[in-house]
């Protein structure tokens, strides 16, 4: 299966984009697009190829892809370190809260890394096939392309204690949210708006929105900006005392296609989650213009997000010969050499 060619206009907007980010954004060894054209010609179709097929059994796979990229990113930087599991050297970030029984799509990132090894062994990083996967996710759900920079290296590493404090949660008010981006290097107006939009598709659990359909901030009541139709419908869906891991959709007009839709459900009050809300009806905040324009202008938005996903991919990663190139995306080379050692005995 062959990837389509990325468009001229994919082209020339991904290098004018490099431009656009700030100073001081790239590593002293720099990411680059081409990174993998000589010794893994094929990454791009092989990684979409996957995806493809676990879209026809799972929907939402596309969704949970990009998410890992985003959470990963927010600890520590873009190192793959949201993939290890526990170890005895490892203490996971998958059992960090906003990971725990939610960050899914472990085994398709396998997948990969098997088909990988296979056609290019020891040559692709698990950071780089996160980022490649986030791209054709939304790719293949009707967003836009863009020339992922690549030549991230794999952490050695995890640090479940920053994934509880760093990575954005559903439940957080709009200054929570600023500052976490801004303790990254992301802006805190177009990278959190045009970066929240990943949420223009996938599926929530009911666990994640009951306190607000409920006992918003302990009131006894719904947090009173969910629109008043929208609730009576997730109440349905996520009754009190029901089954919390029912899912709903996070955008319920296109939940399976990346569009500008999300930014339109703002508008009429059907965020699913507070802080998706909390973009459009937080009075006076900057991001109400961000969430307007890009409700107008799909154009726009897509425009922004792919220059927020190349500086969030850019965030402190692993390069040169620090790091390594992991076997398994699972575990570091210590703890796979140990576990082969030990099954060939």
């Amino acid at each position: 299966m062959t990837k389509e060619m990325p468009s001229l206009r994919c082209i020339i907007g991904t290098l004018f984009i490099a431009l656009l980010l700030p100073p001081g954004s790239f590593p002293a060894t720099t990411l680059s697009p081409s990174f993998y054209d000589e010794t893994c010609p094929t990454v791009f179709s092989i990684i979409r190829g996957i995806i493809e097929q676990a879209l026809l059994s799972d929907p939402r796979i596309g969704a949970s892809l990009l998410r890992l990229h985003f959470h990963d990113c927010f600890v520590n930087g873009c190192d793959a370190s949201i993939l290890l599991d526990n170890s005895a050297t490892i203490e996971s970030e998958k059992e960090a809260a906003p990971n725990n029984n939610s960050a899914r799509g472990f085994e398709v990132v396998d997948a990969m890394k098997i088909a990988l090894e296979f056609e290019c062994p020891g040559i692709v990083s698990c950071a780089d096939i996160l980022a490649i996967a986030a791209q054709e996710a939304v790719n293949l759900a009707g967003g836009p392309s863009w020339l992922v920079l690549l030549g991230r290296r794999d952490s050695t590493t995890a640090n479940r204690t920053l994934a509880n404090l760093a990575i954005p949660a559903a439940f957080e008010t709009l200054d929570v949210l600023k500052s976490k981006f801004a303790a990254v290097g992301l802006n805190t107006s177009t990278d959190l708006v045009a970066l929240s939009g990943a949420h223009t598709f996938g599926r929530a659990q009911c666990t994640i929105v009951i306190e607000r359909l409920y006992n918003f901030n302990g009131t006894g009541k719904a947090d009173p900006t969910l629109n008043a139709t929208y609730l009576e419908t997730l109440r349905k869906v996520c009754p009190q005392g029901g089954n919390g891991s029912v899912l709903v959709n996070l955008d319920p007009t296109t939940p399976n296609t990346f569009d500008s839709n999300y930014y339109t459900n703002l508008q009429a009050q059907e965020g699913l989650l507070q802080s998706d809300q909390e973009l459009f009806s937080t009075s006076g905040a900057d991001t109400i213009e961000i969430v307007e324009r890009f409700s107008s202008n799909q154009i726009a938005f897509f425009e922004s997000f792919v220059v927020s996903m190349l500086k969030m991919g850019n965030i402190s990663p692993v390069t040169g010969t620090e790091g390594e190139i992991r076997l398994s995306c699972r575990r570091v080379h210590m703890d796979y050499t140990s576990s082969n050692k030990w099954s060939s005995s």
